[in-house]
């Protein structure tokens, strides 16, 4: 039984990278394409990390270390990348109805405002 819940762990977490991929494909702009990939992955190593876990207790405290870095490294990458590709003028979806990175970078630097 213990046997079946950490295969549908794994099988979970495969599912949701696999899910995570196919996002990637279909989002319109990197900014979405970051997002999904972010929290999916982020979702999926951890119920596959929660499966291997089960499957070999004596792996525990490597699992957590793993678990605490993912968690960490994952949406500060991501937040990162975001602000690089944003910073670069790289373009938005159509689709995209707000842009409050730069309504806050406009109402606090005056000089891009045309004031000075």
């Amino acid at each position: 039984m213990i046997d079946l819940l950490a295969s549908l762990l794994v099988l979970l977490g495969a599912i949701f990278i696999l899910l995570a991929s196919i996002g990637l494909y279909r989002m319109p702009d990197s900014y979405a394409r970051l997002q999904v990939g972010t929290k999916a992955s982020t979702l999926g190593l951890l119920l596959i990390f929660s499966g291997m876990v089960i499957y070999h207790p004596d792996w525990i405290w490597k699992m957590i270390v793993l678990f605490y870095f993912i968690l960490l490294t994952n949406p500060l990458s991501s937040h990162a990348l975001a602000r690089v590709a944003h910073q670069s003028k790289i373009k938005q979806a159509e689709s995209t109805v707000v842009d409050q990175l730069l309504e806050d970078t406009i109402k606090d630097n005056p000089v891009e405002r045309g004031q000075t």
